[in-house]
């Protein structure tokens, strides 16, 4: 009788790789490989019949006559000397498009990023149209020719409306796309605990951003090779990365650790090879981001790096101070109507004032009151959303009112204070309407930090105080970061760094931000 062979426990480095020959099946593509060069050989040429459509729809617009000769595709006598001009029309707005990267599909992007784009590329083609028609002259038979330069300022406006639409519907039309899993980048994390846990969470959450979370390299090299998150595999260490990266056909590494040491890291990305193509990012802490407003002087022979004590200049303060008015002002008035038709509902919905007055602490820690549109019943109890706050300052776990792949820091789970019509107004922001009346009073900003309740600053340790620096906003960093599944530090963090960092620029930015972020509900609970 044969004796039984003794079984062999597969070690963990079998593990590792019965796990990585699953996934080189998992992570084929999702499409065959020529599909991308055409969509973007299909969006080249869409943007060159865009150019000349925009241009011979400014002629036909401005000079009132017709583009083609009747009863022919020959071009028209009056347009025969704007005709030597088009080819070079359509050349330029491709090259200043491709220069622009828009034609770059891969990876993250913003609506804000690609409308300067396509206003960059179309303000750079326009001035280059100008300046060679003007030298060109049509060419020696209509060297004596005047050309209007209406038609190209006509051209300019047309061309900035049609593709600005244009590319940004694309981007919507790969918004789609990526939610059903295609044209995203296979991508490793690099570290552990909290800051690969959340950044993990952040790419699963918003497949729009263009990324796919194959595994986790860890920077254990003593052999052991810890499962620390529940849905995404721990591939292996440090010294398997060239391996693994070849194996699964990687493109990104996102290297969330900043204890790893340089010279492994960079033995690393030397055995991967540029061949690869790989792209490798630094995701540091965001408290460790040095502040860009910082001075350099010299004292004596020593260089001295001097910090803004007052986040805002004196100018800086009335340029913020007037954008506030001003936008605040335009956006009372021109939702007026919306604030009649909410306060109807909210006195249809329960009984109690339509708009809620509460505490709140502005900048160099001053009370005010803050205006809310009610979202509560009327004899609603603080102390649920007291303890729930406090429980997220400490960072304690019982602060997620979610779950693990969706938390919400701070909120209280199911709040039973909450009317039908105020779960609403939460979910679409609706709610915060009224503190354009706190902007306009001066105790808040369009753009700033989240306004505090008294309560909630009595649990903050020192730092957390700096973001009492500058006015709040009723949008900010924080809300158009995901609200409330930002823990509070992540928040205060966030803060600090707008107030670091504040110009006109990033308000812009913010604002624009801001809309979409309302619109994906992100964090309103």
């Amino acid at each position: 009788m044969a004796r039984p062979q003794p079984q062999t426990v597969p070690t963990e480095e079998v593990k590792a790789e019965t796990t990585i020959e699953t996934l080189l099946v998992r992570e084929t593509n999702r499409v065959p490989l020529f599909v991308m060069p055409v969509v973007k050989t299909s969006i080249f040429a869409t943007d060159g019949m865009l150019a000349a459509w925009c241009f011979m729809l400014a002629f036909a617009w401005r000079e009132q006559q017709p583009i083609f000769a009747n009863g022919s595709w020959q071009f028209s006598q009056q347009f025969a000397p704007y005709a030597g001009v088009l080819l070079f029309t359509i050349l330029i707005r491709l090259a200043t498009l491709l220069y622009q990267n828009s034609y770059r599909l891969q990876g993250a992007f913003s609506y804000t990023k690609e409308s300067v784009k396509v206003f960059k590329a179309v303000s750079v083609g326009s001035l280059s149209i100008i300046t060679f028609t003007f030298l060109f002259r049509g060419g020696f038979a209509y060297r004596e020719f005047s050309y209007s330069r209406a038609v190209f300022l006509a051209d300019f406006a047309i061309s900035l409306v049609a593709f600005t639409a244009f590319h940004l519907g694309l981007r919507y039309a790969q918004t789609l796309v990526r939610q059903r899993d295609i044209n995203l980048i296979p991508t490793l994390i690099v570290g552990g605990g909290a800051e690969a846990e959340q950044t993990i969470r952040e790419l699963q959450t918003r497949p729009d951003l263009g990324y796919r979370v194959v595994g986790v390299i860890s920077k254990d090299e003593s052999g052991e090779i810890k499962d620390e998150f529940s849905d995404v595999s721990v591939l292996g260490t440090l010294s398997k990365l060239p391996a693994i990266i070849r194996q699964l056909a990687i493109q990104e590494v996102i290297i969330t650790d900043n204890t790893i040491s340089q010279e492994v890291l960079f033995e690393a990305m030397m055995k991967v090879g540029r061949k690869q193509k790989v792209e490798f990012r630094l995701a540091p802490n965001l408290f460790d981001v040095l502040p860009q407003k910082t001075e350099v002087e010299q004292i004596g022979i020593l260089p001295m790096i001097s910090l803004f004590r007052e986040p805002l200049s004196d100018v800086e303060r009335i340029v913020k101070r007037l954008s506030d008015i001003v936008i605040a002002t335009v956006a009372i008035v021109f939702l007026a109507p919306l604030w009649i038709i909410l306060a109807i509902l909210i006195r249809l919905d329960s009984k109690g004032a339509i708009l809620f007055r509460q505490e709140r602490v502005g900048m160099d820690g001053r009370i005010f009151l803050c205006f809310k549109f009610r979202t509560m019943f009327a004899d609603a109890d603080e102390e649920l959303h007291r303890a729930a706050y406090k429980k997220n300052i400490e960072g304690l776990d019982e602060a997620n009112a979610g779950n693990s792949e969706a938390p919400v820091f701070g909120k209280v789970k199911n709040d039973p204070r909450v009317t039908v019509f105020g779960r609403f107004l939460r979910r679409a922001s609706l709610d915060e309407l009224p503190q354009l009346l706190n902007v306009l009073i001066g105790d808040m900003s369009i753009v700033g930090a989240r306004p505090p309740i008294p309560y909630e600053v009595e649990e903050y340790a020192i730092w957390h105080r700096r973001r009492l620096d500058m006015k709040p906003g009723i949008t900010g960093l924080w809300q158009v970061s995901g609200r409330n599944r930002v823990p509070f530090d992540e928040m205060v963090k966030l803060d600090l760094f707008y107030i670091e960092n504040w110009s006109v620029w990033l308000d812009f930015k913010i604002i624009l931000l801001t809309l979409p972020a309302v619109l994906r509900g992100d964090g309103a609970r």
